[in-house]
């Protein structure tokens, strides 16, 4: 879907719920009070509301009563499933069933993070809420995803049908499906040039294809703190990571290692290059 009105994109906020509230006040999206004051804007979170800080819970339900405001008023809040909504979800359906690896799912979500408080107040409407988000959305010509991971082409070779593979399994009790997932969910940094390095900023084959195959000019991700791929200090990070001669955006400012974070609003692609993906490999399975 495209957006005449201007799109912001908040990266993965991970329990921190005041920093969260601050960016967007910052950034006049909502009131004082934590009412959408956006107008027709558009606002996504890109995933990892929860875990590595004190309140998942009340960053989900900021998120779910923003987006019932906003469209109130003809603006958009959507959010996107993150690993870690699934570790926390597959916390509460399977406790402590052991996973493949010969952990439990509950040991596993408490290695990743986990907070006791949150599962504590995880809530059956949460549950409805988070399984229903989508895997892959189109803004425009952008292409929004959580993880800058390959393992989105297990499950469907368009977008609509990612959602559908995810939404299965996010409301299925088969814990194989959801451990497979979870998996997968780890992996990261597909988009970057491991023969040049992490910081490469060149011309990306495997982001090229990737685009083809999805549909976009531009992928916009998550999952992976800049920090960590820079070397720049995440106290310092306060905007996102344009990589793959410009066909990758990392959004994730790595809040719960003490980046401030960021509110970033898309600017017009027109610097971004066309795709010459001929004689590319399809990318297969993460």
């Amino acid at each position: 879907m495209s957006s005449p009105n201007p799109v912001f994109i908040v990266g993965d906020i991970h329990g921190q719920f005041d920093k969260m509230v601050g960016l967007l006040r910052q950034a006049g999206l909502v009131s004082p009070d934590l009412h959408w004051s956006g107008g027709k804007a558009v606002l996504w979170f890109m995933g990892d509301f929860f875990d590595r800080g004190p309140d998942g819970i009340g960053a989900v339900e900021l998120a779910i009563r923003l987006q019932h405001e906003a469209a109130q008023v003809g603006g958009r809040v959507n959010s996107l499933i993150g690993n870690h909504e699934a570790l926390i979800m597959s916390a509460r359906l399977f406790g402590e069933r052991v996973t493949g690896w010969g952990g439990t799912f509950k040991g596993d979500w408490e290695r990743n993070g986990g907070r006791a408080s949150d599962l504590k107040r995880l809530e059956d409407r949460h549950m409805r809420w988070l399984s229903g988000l989508p895997a892959m959305a189109r803004e425009g010509d952008r292409l929004l995803i959580h993880a800058d991971s390959l393992l989105y082409c297990d499950y469907g070779l368009t977008w609509e049908k990612v959602n559908a593979a995810f939404r299965a399994i996010l409301t299925c009790d088969v814990p194989q499906a959801w451990d497979r997932l979870l998996e997968q969910f780890g992996d990261r940094l597909a988009f970057m040039d491991p023969d040049i390095g992490p910081s490469s900023i060149t011309r990306d084959p495997v982001a090229a294809r990737f685009l083809e195959i999805f549909g976009g000019r531009q992928v916009v991700h998550g999952h992976t703190p800049i920090g960590s791929v820079t070397g720049v200090p995440h106290d310092e990070v306060t905007g996102p990571l344009v990589y793959a001669s410009g066909m990758c955006v990392n959004v994730d400012g790595g809040m719960y290692r003490g980046g401030p974070g960021f509110v970033y609003e898309l600017p017009p692609l027109e610097s971004v290059p066309a795709h010459d993906v001929s004689n590319v490999a399809t990318p297969g399975g993460a």
